[in-house]
């Protein structure tokens, strides 16, 4: 399958399933603000990956959310297959994506280095 097929795939699957997910009455899923960062569909059609984050949510509570969107990866499937015309829906497997908690935390750390290692202002006064 040609890369620009699959990517244009992937960037609806994204959009599908994040509607989706708003959908489900799970409350497991339901009272979380869950974004999809990224899909990934095997060029067989087959299997897709879905990432998503959560912000705010310790490790427990992420076990819980997987566990809500498994149980609820029927009704989402079933979404996909009636928005998305493609001859085989793909089976899905949700993966938690840390990139955003990751991104923060780099963040802070060049935060904390910048103000230890910038130099005391001198007031602007010039040695000449």
């Amino acid at each position: 399958m040609p890369n620009y097929r699959r990517a244009r795939i992937n960037d609806e699957f994204l959009r599908v399933v994040s509607d989706a997910i708003r959908t489900v009455k799970d409350p497991r899923v339901a009272s979380e603000f869950i974004t999809v960062t990224q899909c990934e569909v095997t060029g067989d059609l087959k299997y897709a990956k879905i990432y998503f984050s959560v912000l705010g949510a310790d490790t427990e509570k992420i076990k819980d959310i997987l566990r809500g969107l498994k149980s609820a990866s029927g009704v989402i499937r079933h979404e996909v297959a009636v928005n998305l015309n493609l001859r085989i829906t793909p089976e899905l497997q949700f993966i938690y994506d840390n990139a955003m908690e990751r991104g923060a935390a780099i963040f802070e750390l060049l935060k904390k280095t910048h103000t230890e290692s910038s130099p005391e202002p001198d007031g602007g006064k010039d040695d000449e």
